[in-house]
């Protein structure tokens, strides 16, 4: 295995110091919410690792696209690395939803169109994962997952559109809400200011995830190539 890149090293400990200060500014800097008190600083890193999440899914899209008009499977790799971590910051918010939502809705779970949507979406891209260990063909495994990549991509904005096409208990912070929502607030400009640095910090740790990620999968393909080549 080649040494790990020095800008990679520098990406992870950038990745780690950003993690911290936004975890201080959530806990310490942003003011506690006046109705919901406390637990509304989940909202922070609820909403980052939801944008991480869609913007893992859309990177995959990009390089099947790629992988599609080039068949280098360099690209798929990075797909499946990009997956992967859009899948885990999924999974991310939608537990730290349900810990916001319990002392706000008093329940974890209701089949409100967010959630319906967002666990629709996390499910479609888990079966990405299962259905490509179905595929022996390194270059008929891409081949799918770049179109399914692509076609599943359609469950993102339908779960981002959701709380503003229907009826919904969900809030939106983020432009006109509906009026029927249950902890909705408005943004203090330091709610804004830990907002926007915690989705800035979390970027940057889906890139240095991505990296490393690819990493990985790049050994992985040599090892199955090796296999390959000795199974012929």
């Amino acid at each position: 295995m080649s040494p790990k890149p020095l800008s990679l090293k520098i990406l992870d400990w950038t990745s780690v110091i950003l993690l911290a200060v936004a975890t201080y500014m959530v806990l310490f800097f942003a003011p506690m919410e006046a109705v919901m008190g406390n637990v509304q600083r989940v909202f922070y890193f609820h909403v980052a690792a939801g944008w991480v999440g869609f913007l893992g899914f859309f990177v995959a899209v990009i390089v099947g696209i790629i992988f599609l008009r080039t068949n280098d499977l360099k690209w798929d790799t990075i797909g499946l690395a990009a997956v992967e971590i859009g899948l885990m910051f999924s999974f991310i918010n939608i537990v730290t939803g349900s810990i916001w939502a319990y002392p706000i809705w008093n329940t974890w779970w209701t089949w409100d169109p967010r959630l319906v949507t967002a666990t629709i979406m996390e499910l479609l891209y888990f079966a990405y994962l299962m259905l490509r260990q179905g595929i022996e063909n390194p270059i008929r495994r891409a081949r799918f997952g770049a179109v399914y990549a692509i076609l599943g991509f359609t469950s993102v904005p339908l779960s981002f559109l959701s709380i503003r096409i229907w009826r919904t208990i969900h809030p939106v912070v983020i432009g006109n809400g509906s009026s029927e929502a249950e902890g909705s607030f408005s943004m203090t400009p330091e709610m804004r200011t830990v907002f926007f640095f915690s989705l800035i910090v979390f970027t940057v740790v889906f890139v240095d995830l991505l990296w490393n990620r690819i990493r990985l999968g790049q050994y992985g393909e040599k090892i199955e190539q090796l296999r390959l080549k000795y199974m012929a």
